[in-house]
């Protein structure tokens, strides 16, 4: 540790700490814009300029190492004029527009420009002008004769993106921040761009104009995509969501979000929106008031259940609904008596053994790994946040190897990529459990091939390190082998001390499992109720499944001759085959809970009223199960179902243990289904800036 003193305060950091770091520990603040935590030291901006006792000069804060004994004065004659005159160049070229600024009322320039800006400028040259560039849908830099040339932006497309789409270039008054050639800003996190501009130069395009920030009340919630819950603060005015950035939370988001996070609120006021009960007859929609709609599910599935008996009836529940949505739809399910019901909607492999699978390890921990071996996943599009974990591991020195069948530009550097057809990952891991074998003294549960060099690469760094994971993505969870591949995985994180884990893929893939929202005992999974004649009717709850389901297409067809079937969802759709429509609420009109995929259990509140006379799930669900004469849905609030789905101590069922026979082999071996980034989910599907973006291009099911 090292002691120095900041405006007579002694503080202690670690040695190599800079200044601007001690006075952060201290409560000093050193007025700054080109520093920036999570990213690297550019000393561009010369703000943070401080009086160091023994220095010729004023020194950058963000750029002076601490030394045992020093003295620093932020607030001295000698600080201040310096800071004042730095504020002064970067006032001369700034354009006088903050009654029109999107940044206005949350600009760092704007606010520094009151303690330390002059009430007159002493230049009266012509001013610089900066011609707008068209980066792409989400990013708006229209106004770039606002940069101050902080290159934030640059830097965290290099160090956290992973890829440098900004760059400066020319020279002195001429330099601009622009992408080269013409191209669009297209990495899955460029909206964090826009948070972490210090002048508003990089703005929202989807926002632009929408709303002063004076205007906005700002609610905690949590992101309803991926599996990660990053933690989010949803601005809203008028009862209208208008913006969503990020809320810091060291251990889970840290302080990015993904585009989707913070995009996909544009469906939430858009066309597609549910805002009435609908009943189909005669092949045509009718709007209906809420008795109506719920008398005709009642005794719709009342009958069914009394003409083919309760086994009958099924429900397909979205991962990305509540907790509390998926335990009382299980809830309703085995009240009716039967145990149809599932959320491994895009599944092939549909063996269970009561045991909740989770990603093994904290998610922070991933920051820090030595080895990381990831089957099955292209992680910068699937779980964009914990790809930036990763990205952090491989920039200490660690090392990612991947197993998939294709090789997607993952913005960081790969050991071993192993690129081979689904069919044959079971076969690469039992090639690397060969090796684990022959150097451990223990006999494989699958014959393979020692002597290959990339499985010996792998093996070598699995056991030559201390902190390391094999992490199952999308693809493998939905493999027509996963049980096989986790079983493999096991032995081989069990034989080299590394943690195992699914990376996850809905915002409640875990809590879903939690909620027991799948088949516990002889009940039927996604892919037999959608396809057995047995099953007359089924409830959809959060359910696209011509975009949810493996097969989709097939999914359509099969429920096309089904009895009966029940939409709940925000938006109108599955029009073709259902017979009933209700509106329920969407995750930032109703209170709920997300587990992630570490098992976090993340609370959240409504920030908006419903929209029209749309209602929470569960609250259809509970009155829809009192008119069906099912005890035990006395609830009367959201903090109530969660308290008795979590009533048990939950967090002992996260295990990925699974035993299998890894040599057994289906007899058909189908391509496991992993949507791209913006068909995830019905919120991202609707939002129309995500979906003219580059990765929303691909929309059909894909392949890792």
């Amino acid at each position: 540790m090292v002691e120095l003193q900041i405006d007579g305060k002694t503080v202690q950091v670690t040695e190599g700490s800079v200044v601007i770091q001690a006075a952060e520990k201290a409560g000093t603040f050193i007025p700054h814009f080109c520093y920036h935590k999570k990213l690297s030291i550019a000393a561009n901006c010369r703000m943070c300029l401080v009086d160091i006792e023994k220095a010729p000069k004023p020194m950058p804060a963000c750029a002076t190492p601490v030394t045992q004994g020093m003295v620093v004065h932020t607030k001295s004659e000698r600080a201040i004029k310096a800071q004042k005159s730095v504020m002064e160049f970067l006032l001369i070229n700034h354009p006088l527009d903050c009654p029109i600024c999107d940044q206005g009322g949350e600009c760092q320039l704007q606010d520094l420009a009151v303690g330390y800006g002059g009430s007159a400028s002493r230049y009266d040259e012509e001013k610089r002008v900066v011609f707008h560039k068209d980066v792409g849908p989400l990013i708006s830099m229209e106004e770039m004769s606002r940069c101050i040339h902080c290159t934030r932006c640059v830097r965290f497309g290099q160090e956290i993106a992973g890829s440098m789409e900004l760059g400066m270039s020319h020279r002195g008054e001429h330099s601009e921040i622009e992408t080269f050639v013409g191209e669009t800003v297209d990495s899955e996190l460029s909206g964090n761009m826009i948070d972490i501009c210090p002048v508003g130069a990089l703005t929202s395009k989807p926002f632009r104009y929408q709303a002063r920030t004076w205007e906005l009340g700002r609610r905690k919630s949590i992101s309803p995509h991926d599996a990660t819950g990053a933690n989010l603060i949803v601005q809203v005015k008028n009862h209208q969501v208008l913006r969503v950035v990020p809320f810091e939370n060291e251990d889970v988001n840290e302080c990015w979000i993904a585009d989707r996070d913070r995009f996909s609120y544009e469906a939430l006021n858009g066309p597609d929106r549910l805002t009435l009960p609908m009943i189909k007859q005669g092949g045509d929609w009718h709007t209906v008031d809420w008795q109506v709609a719920l008398e005709y599910v009642a005794n719709g599935l009342r009958t069914i259940k009394a003409d083919h008996g309760a086994t009958a009836v099924g429900c397909l529940a979205s991962p990305h609904s509540t907790l509390e949505e998926l335990f009382l739809a299980a809830k309703l399910m085995r009240g009716l008596g039967s145990d149809n019901i599932d959320s491994r909607l895009r599944a092939a492999d549909f063996h269970h053994d009561g045991h909740v699978r989770w990603l093994g390890t904290s998610i922070a921990s991933l920051s820090q790994l030595q080895t990381a071996w990831v089957i099955g996943s292209n992680i910068r599009k699937d779980q964009p946040l914990l790809a930036i974990r990763l990205r952090q591991a491989t920039r200490k020195g660690g090392k990612v190897h991947a197993l998939g069948d294709a090789a997607p530009d993952w913005a960081m550097s790969l050991g071993q990529s192993q690129v081979m057809p689904h069919t044959d990952w079971l076969l690469a891991m039992a090639d690397v459990a060969a090796v684990v074998a022959d150097r451990t003294h223990n006999v494989s549960p699958i014959a393979g091939n020692a002597q290959s060099p990339q499985a010996q690469a792998i093996a070598s760094d699995l056991m030559g390190n201390e902190r390391k994971a094999i992490l199952l993505g999308n693809a493998a969870a939905h493999h027509s082998q996963c049980a096989a591949l986790l079983t493999l995985a096991n032995w081989i994180g069990q034989h080299t001390g590394a943690s195992v884990g699914f990376l996850g893929e809905a915002a409640n893939t875990v809590g879903a499992q939690v909620a027991q929202a799948l088949p516990m005992q002889k009940g039927m999974h996604t892919q037999a109720m959608l396809h057995a004649d047995a099953v007359k009717a089924l409830v959809l709850l959060n359910t696209e499944p011509l975009f949810d389901c493996a097969q989709g297409a097939a999914a359509v067809k099969s429920l096309v001759s089904k009895e009966m079937v029940v939409t709940l969802s925000p938006f109108k759709t599955n029009l073709d085959f259902s017979d009933v429509l209700l509106p329920i609420a969407p995750f930032t009109e109703t209170a709920g809970t997300f587990i992630n995929t570490e098992g976090r259990a993340q609370s959240f509140h409504g920030v908006v009223r419903p929209l029209g006379e749309t209602r929470p799930a569960w609250k259809v669900l509970r009155v829809l199960a009192t008119m069906l004469g099912i005890s035990g849905f006395e609830f009367d609030s959201a903090d109530q179902i969660r308290e008795a789905a979590l009533a048990n101590d939950w967090s002992k069922s996260l295990s990925n243990a699974c035993t299998t026979n890894v040599n057994q082999t289906p007899s058909d071996i189908q391509a496991p289904a992993v949507v791209s980034i913006y068909q995830l989910d019905g919120l991202v599907r609707r939002s129309p800036s995500l979906q003219s973006t580059a990765d929303a291009q691909t929309k059909e099911t894909s392949h890792v």
